[in-house]
């Protein structure tokens, strides 16, 4: 079964890279009867909470935790430009709950394109000692809201695929309460939307849906807002075949936002079918962005190695959108791993101002 939302893309936001100011400055002229401004990052950027419907099933969801990971408020914006030309959905579904999305946690990593926040704490490892400014305002939201489900969306590396074969494009995941990962009433609530979810979008994306490991973190979101009973389900935008852009990724994840919150309207706290979530492969950790097999170094000794590549993305003064730098990360045998690309070097020469190529340095060689 595909999903009934007819997605269109937010044109007001065609890049990967969104720039906060110009973020805030939509939500003010768009949406400013629907937004509440619920507190300042460290560098006293605004941090706006939407509000959505008025059913009795509330939902706290939240973007940009993590300041280089987008997808989630393209997702939110793409869903409002979708519900724009399908109103129908838009008020049968907030009919029945109550969103309060939470844009971009964390503005000051947003703008730099880096995961962690202006004073380089991880807002998803801060739960316990609450040591940054951003984080106490979702704890203080989630506490005192009573929410019935909570979506912490976010996105992850292109090393992972579903198989060995197929990238993992959307990852999912039941967060666990304890390191013996019981499988909790909680638990069986957030297993039972990811299954809908993947039940929906399985035919979409072939063997493109993963789940995440549910190894217990103590000091995480999802895992302790799972011990508040408050089911979380964790999103993992990925990779896409030839798209590091993700506008492909970025299309399935608003599809698969859209049906979580369907499903929880379908469940409202039932677990039917939360078996399903168990017949997801899990992510497995099996790919480089680029592979350079069988090069022949320029030393006075044989010497034949593949080198792995992994694409840095950062953004550049004045850009608009992010760039990506190639980065060596691995030498040696890398038989045990694949590229999403591979070059066959075999027969060809290094061509390169030093013999050997360097760890974490920026691809400085050409084969020819």
């Amino acid at each position: 079964m595909s999903s009934n939302l007819k997605y269109l893309q937010n044109p007001s936001f065609p890049n990967r890279y969104i720039s906060p100011e110009k973020l805030f400055n939509f939500l003010q002229t768009n949406y400013r009867d629907l937004i509440k401004q619920v507190g300042s990052s460290y560098l006293e950027k605004p941090i706006y909470k939407m509000s959505l419907g008025n059913g009795v099933i509330k939902i706290l969801a939240w973007s940009q935790m993590h300041g280089n990971e987008s997808n989630a408020t393209h997702a939110m914006l793409d869903l409002l430009e979708t519900f724009n030309h399908q109103p129908e959905l838009k008020e049968e579904l907030f009919s029945k709950i109550t969103l309060d999305f939470i844009f971009m946690l964390n503005p000051d990593g947003s703008e730099k394109w880096t995961r962690r926040n202006g004073l380089d704490i991880d807002l998803n490892r801060d739960f316990l000692k609450q040591s940054s400014k951003e984080f106490p305002i979702l704890k203080e939201i989630a506490q005192k809201g009573s929410y019935d489900y909570a979506l912490n969306l976010h996105e992850q590396r292109t090393i992972f695929s579903t198989d060995g074969v197929h990238p993992a494009t959307l990852s999912f995941l039941a967060p666990s309460e304890d390191f013996e990962r019981t499988i909790t009433e909680t638990r069986k609530k957030t297993m039972a939307v990811i299954s809908r979810i993947y039940n929906r979008l399985k035919s979409d994306i072939p063997n493109q849906i993963a789940r995440y490991s549910d190894e217990f973190y103590p000091t995480s979101t999802g895992d302790n807002f799972t011990k508040m009973r408050l089911p979380s389900i964790l999103f993992e935008g990925g990779h896409f075949a030839n798209d590091y852009l993700r506008k492909e990724t970025r299309k399935y994840y608003t599809i698969a936002f859209y049906e979580a919150l369907l499903a929880i309207t379908e469940l409202n706290g039932a677990t039917d079918g939360w078996e399903t979530y168990r017949e997801i492969p899990e992510n497995k950790e099996s790919h480089y962005d680029l592979i350079y097999r069988n090069v022949k170094l320029n030393t006075d000794f044989e010497c034949i190695l593949d080198i792995a590549v992994q694409y840095k993305e950062e953004i550049k003064p004045n850009a608009d959108e992010i760039s990506f730098t190639p980065i060596v990360v691995e030498v040696g045998d890398i038989g045990k791993k694949k590229g999403w690309k591979e070059v066959d070097c075999t027969g060809k020469t290094f061509v390169s101002d030093k013999k050997f190529p360097k760890l974490d340095e920026e691809v400085d060689f050409k084969i020819v």
